[in-house]
């Protein structure tokens, strides 16, 4: 445990993730543990407004504040909103050069940011000197070398990190008038085959080819995604009771609610597969092993969970995991 200088008990520590769903995801454990070691501890969670929902399902976080809604305010009245946080801790798990130094004009004692980034050399004060992009770590081990001053003598193990994120539930319930998709006998997958942009996509085709297997396997298939990506497939899909479209027609924490009752979900390198996987439901991932994209940095957490990745290399990773066949994944549930 580390001493009584760097003792987080009775302090409050700002936790700043201000990208995407997955990401924050990924930095829950790094909340949990300060939580279990600094039980007095306050925890604030900088994100952006869209990611709450994912933040109100996880009880370490005492606090949520969005950067999205903060960073609209002159420099002075952000700097004061900043402090007026009290925060003694500020933790850049996600680097942003304005953040850091409005960080440092509000005068918040302790500024952690990784040394790598330049700017933190001038707005942070303490630095731990480690690299993300060349790590064999998981992403979420990676966030736990920003407290090494506060106790963290060694990474902790995935096992181990999956242990505290147990208590991640859904806060709200599904909605009525989508309850009645839930009803059948059926086990229920969730194919979510886009990823804005964030991540290499498996062919569309080869998920319309995995529903209609699955579907012939005793299966109810939902197709997920934005009303934007239900565009590009949903004129696409088998004309099938058992194939249906929900994408565009829920919140994000309706989501959340809809994934805990289904039975797994198949995508990509994207939020809804982490969702899946800290609720403890089969995830399957559909990686590329080209670097940094490759699971050994992002597969989802969850002991049900599990990383696909194409047994043929390819410099290009679009190539690469257009290689992963319909069987490699139906013959995981």
């Amino acid at each position: 445990m580390a001493n009584n200088q760097n003792n987080l008990n009775g302090k409050t520590v700002v936790i700043s993730r201000t990208d995407s769903i997955g990401d924050v995801i990924l930095t829950l454990p790094l909340c949990a543990w300060i939580k279990e070691s600094y039980p007095d501890s306050k925890i604030i969670f900088l994100g952006k407004k869209y990611t709450q929902p994912i933040l109100e399902c996880f009880s370490s976080i005492d606090e949520i504040k969005h950067w999205d809604e903060v960073v609209e305010q002159p420099e002075q009245s952000i700097v004061s909103e900043i402090r007026s946080w009290n925060a003694d801790v500020f933790v850049h798990v996600f680097p942003d050069k304005k953040i850091a130094k409005l960080v440092r004009k509000a005068k918040i004692p302790v500024r952690i940011g990784t040394s790598h980034r330049a700017y933190h050399l001038l707005n942070c004060n303490v630095r731990p000197s480690f690299t993300r992009k060349n790590s064999e770590l998981h992403e979420a081990q990676l966030n736990f070398k920003l407290l090494t001053s506060f106790g963290i003598s060694s990474v902790p193990s995935l096992e181990k990190i999956n242990k505290w994120l147990v208590d991640f539930a859904p806060k709200n319930t599904v909605p009525i008038h989508l309850k009645e998709l839930l009803s059948t006998s059926r086990k229920k997958i969730i194919l979510h085959p886009k990823s804005q942009g964030s991540a290499v996509e498996w062919p569309l085709e080869k998920y319309i080819e995995l529903a209609t297997k699955l579907v012939e396997q005793n299966y109810r298939i939902y197709f997920s995604g934005t009303e934007k990506e239900g565009l590009l497939f949903r004129d696409l899909l088998p004309k099938n009771e058992n194939i249906i479209d929900i994408s565009g027609k829920m919140s994000l924490s309706e989501f959340i609610s809809f994934i805990g009752k289904v039975d797994g979900l198949v995508a990509c390198s994207t939020g809804p597969l982490h969702i899946a996987a800290i609720l403890q439901k089969r995830a399957i991932g559909l990686y590329t092993n080209v670097r940094p994209m490759h699971p050994g940095r992002w597969s989802p957490l969850g002991e049900k969970s599990e990383s696909i990745v194409s047994l043929v290399k390819n410099p290009l990773p679009e190539k690469e995991i257009e290689s992963i066949s319909v069987d490699q994944i139906a013959e995981r549930f």
